[in-house]
Parts: C-alpha cells; sequence; structure tokens
C-alpha cells in the first residue's frame, strides 16, 4: 500500500507544479487572460501505467507467450497520445474508420491493431482484411459477409468472433457489456448459441481467435474474470473438437475500473491479474495469445482540466461558482452525476492550491441548461473570480472526447513533463479549436445551401 501512495504523491506533486506553470506560461489564467480553459496530460504518469500493465503481465505469463496490450482509442483518440503509448509498447483497438485513421497516422503497425465494432460496414471489413489488421466479428451477420470478403481475396488477418458471456451487470448499466440482452457479441447462453458457435469454427479454419468485454467502469474484477473463464472454456471445447489448436489466441477486452475518489491508482493492474490467474489458471501457461484492450485505466488519472471562475453568485443562499469547464469536458458528469462525479481541486489566480474554510457550494459550467454542473453542494475553499478550478482523473472519455453543445470550443491539450528540479515542459497535443473552425464544420461555406 506504500507504494501506491507514493504513485500517488508524486503525480499530485507533479499536478500542482504544472497547474503554477500553466499560469506562469500563459496556457490559462485569470480575469485578464485570454485563455480560460485548457488541459493537461501527465506523460510520466501515462508511462507508468503503460508500464505496469505489460509487466504485470508479464511476470504472470509463461515465457514467450504473445501478447498484445492495444489501447482502447476511443478512451483518448489524440494521435500524440497514440504515438506515446506506442512508444511505450502498446498497440491500438479500433472501433470506427476515424480512430482507425488516428491509429495509422500515429505510425501504429496493422499487426498490432484490432478492430471491434458491433456495426463494421463491408467497406471497413475489407480495408481491414485487406490492411492485415485483426477483426473481431459481432454477430452472425457479420460473419456471414467476411465469408463472402475471405471467399474473394483471402488475407492474413487474424479474425475471430466476439461473445457474450452474459455472466451479468456491474453498478453501471450503459458500461456493462455482459448483461442477458447487451448489444454487443453472440449470446452464449442463448438456447443453441455455444453450439453454433462451436459449428462456426469448425466451417472456418480462418476463425482463430476468440473475445470478449464484459464492461469498464463499475465492474468487479470477479465478474470480469468469470467472463474471461468462459471465453477460455470455449476456446478449449472448439479445441478439442477441431482435434487441433484452431483457437491460438484469447482477447480478453480491458474494462480495469478506475478509482476516481482519490489520486491513489486502484485497482492496479497486478490486482486485475492476480484476479484472472484465481478465476483461470490455465489462461497464464502460454498455450494461448493474449490481447487486452484497456483504455481508461491507463489515462483517465494522468488527465486534468483547469478551469478559471468567470463569476460566483448566490442562490437560494448557495453559492455558485461559474466556470468554463461543464458538459462540453465531463458529459456524463453533467448528465449521470451520481455515476460520475468528479474532484474539484481549488487554485489561485497565480496556480497555488487554494486553502481556506470550507464552504458548500455548486461549480457549474458555461452550457446554457441547468445541469451542467461539475459538483452539487461540495465543500471546497469559497471560489472567487479569477480563482482556477482543476477537475482531476479526466484524462480518459472526458475532455479527449469533446462535446459539442452550445457550440463550445475545443480546448487545447498540453502534455507536461516534470524535470528533477521541478522545472514544467509543455508539448501541445491539440490546439484549441478557433471559432471559424467552429464555423466550417457547421456547414459555413454552405449558407445558401437550403436557400
Amino acid at each position: 500500500m506504500a507504494a501506491n501512495t507514493d504513485v500517488g504523491e508524486d503525480a499530485a506533486a507533479r499536478r500542482d507544479l504544472a497547474v503554477r506553470a500553466a499560469v506562469e506560461q500563459g496556457l490559462v489564467g485569470g480575469a485578464d487572460s485570454a485563455e480560460p480553459l485548457t488541459c493537461l496530460l501527465d506523460t510520466a504518469g501515462i508511462r507508468s501505467s503503460a508500464a505496469a500493465l505489460t509487466g504485470a503481465f508479464a511476470a504472470a505469463l509463461a515465457p514467450g507467450t504473445p501478447v498484445l496490450h492495444a489501447f482502447a482509442v476511443k478512451a483518448a483518440p489524440l494521435v500524440p497520445v497514440l504515438r506515446l503509448l506506442a512508444d511505450a509498447g502498446l498497440g491500438c483497438e479500433v472501433a470506427s474508420p476515424g480512430e482507425l485513421a488516428l491509429a495509422r497516422a500515429a505510425g501504429v503497425p496493422a499487426g498490432r491493431t484490432v478492430l471491434d465494432s458491433p456495426a463494421k460496414t463491408a467497406a471497413e471489413l475489407r480495408e481491414a482484411l485487406a490492411l492485415g489488421i485483426a477483426v473481431n466479428a459481432d454477430n452472425p451477420q457479420e460473419l456471414a459477409r467476411l465469408d463472402a470478403l475471405v471467399a474473394q481475396a483471402p488475407t492474413t488477418a487474424p479474425i475471430g468472433l466476439r461473445i457474450n458471456p452474459q455472466t451479468g451487470a456491474g453498478t453501471i448499466d450503459a458500461l456493462s457489456t455482459a448483461t442477458a440482452t447487451s448489444k454487443f457479441g453472440v449470446a452464449l447462453r442463448d438456447p443453441g448459441a455455444r453450439e453454433w458457435l462451436v459449428r462456426a469454427y469448425l466451417d472456418r479454419p480462418w476463425l482463430t481467435r476468440l473475445h470478449v468485454h464484459s464492461g469498464s467502469q463499475g465492474v468487479p474484477l470477479a465478474l470480469i474474470a468469470e467472463g474471461v473463464r468462459e471465453l477460455h472454456a470455449l476456446a478449449e471445447e472448439i479445441n478439442a473438437a477441431a482435434g487441433r489448436r484452431q483457437v491460438d489466441t484469447l482477447d480478453i477486452g480491458g474494462g480495469l475500473p478506475v478509482n476516481f475518489a482519490s489520486d491513489e491508482e486502484t485497482p492496479r493492474f497486478a490486482a486485475y491479474v492476480t484476479a484472472l490467474r484465481e478465476a483461470v489458471p490455465a489462461l497464464f501457461s502460454g498455450a494461448y495469445g493474449l490481447v487486452t484492450e484497456f483504455g481508461r485505466s491507463l489515462l483517465a488519472k494522468h488527465g486534468l482540466v483547469l478551469a478559471r471562475v468567470e463569476y460566483t453568485k448566490t442562490s437560494g443562499s448557495r453559492p455558485i461558482a461559474l466556470t468554463h469547464a461543464g458538459v462540453q469536458l465531463a458529459t456524463r458528469t453533467a448528465y449521470a452525476p451520481a455515476a460520475w462525479p468528479v474532484r474539484i481541486l481549488p487554485y489561485d489566480a497565480k496556480g497555488a492550491p487554494k486553502t481556506g474554510d470550507p464552504v458548500a457550494q455548486d461549480v457549474a459550467g458555461p452550457a446554457c441548461f441547468a445541469g451542467d454542473l461539475l459538483a452539487t453542494g461540495r465543500e471546497l475553499p469559497l471560489l472567487a473570480p479569477g480563482d482556477l478550478i482543476g477537475v482531476p482523473d479526466t484524462g480518459a472519455y472526458f475532455f479527449t472526447a469533446h462535446y459539442g453543445y452550445n457550440s463550445l470550443p475545443r480546448p487545447a491539450v498540453h502534455g507536461f513533463t516534470v524535470d528533477p528540479g521541478g522545472q514544467v515542459r509543455f508539448s501541445l497535443a491539440r490546439p484549441a479549436q478557433s471559432v471559424e473552425a467552429i464555423v466550417a464544420e457547421a456547414g459555413g461555406a454552405l449558407g445558401d445551401a437550403l436557400l
């Protein structure tokens, strides 16, 4: 536990140094600054999480076991992030033509890319097969489409099927993908499904993989491990029926939850590996290659939103701080605050942690609807105009996946490093969106099209 605490303290110290430096270097500032909002990524933290993932599996797997850790691009679809993770030894899991284009732009090889999606078009499948990208088919109709494509143009791309183990839901229904009626994969426990799956493999020697992903935030490790156990058992059944090692790779998805309540990084990847070893020890024998698809657990803890408090007011005796960070960056928090609470870190206008007696106050965003709140009745030092709020743990699925409500612009994203002397260096990972770009995306050049 001490090691976990040390990691958290190091990350928190880097974060506070970065906030002060961001103010000093003009990346964000007080009332007179043109930059009311920016987002930061701790590159040392990202590398640390990548090393923890690869190290946890390497320590448990039989020597020589093929393993690909493919980052779920949807968690942080930024080319510099994908490039950083590739440099740390990770590939990419993509779920759309856009995500595939991002992975390719980051230089991720086809052989280290996996395509998952429940609604792949024929064109997407054809491209993936031509490039040699691994494909996980979602359903029997997609498998029939692959039959035709493979017959037309034989491919070296690894192909598998996704199953839904139907093992149950976690605490967030929308992120639980192993329920009885999940939209993903072939429902393993439906009548006749298991027999159909075995026959599908026996009829197709080119089907060599199986895929499962039981969900993410809110899904306990034991439930994730149960899905992987079901996957392994099905692979053993298929291979026994085939009389050979037809299924050679198991894609076990990702889904490690993230602690949003403190700086502690828990659960750890090592704990996940331990849960897998207890549930399905044969997974680590070397009989199967492995693919993982983690996203949130690699990036979330290493992102920070920094927003200026523009105004403060009182309504119904409750103080309210109006900031520039809201639904456009923390969409799930605004629409489902009970499931996605965020921490608020108060800083003064110079970027120093703000102290003072705690006062219950709302922290609101800039969007024009009442639910655009980051926190309600949160006990914080009383915020004032020109102060800054930091929203930590936002490196995945928050500011990386912008929501265009009110045509609010995408903020700049800067990676940062801190040298041993405490000096902070920023690198632009995504520029701020201009109002001209917003107009262009909104059909600005086609103004007369509907007249």
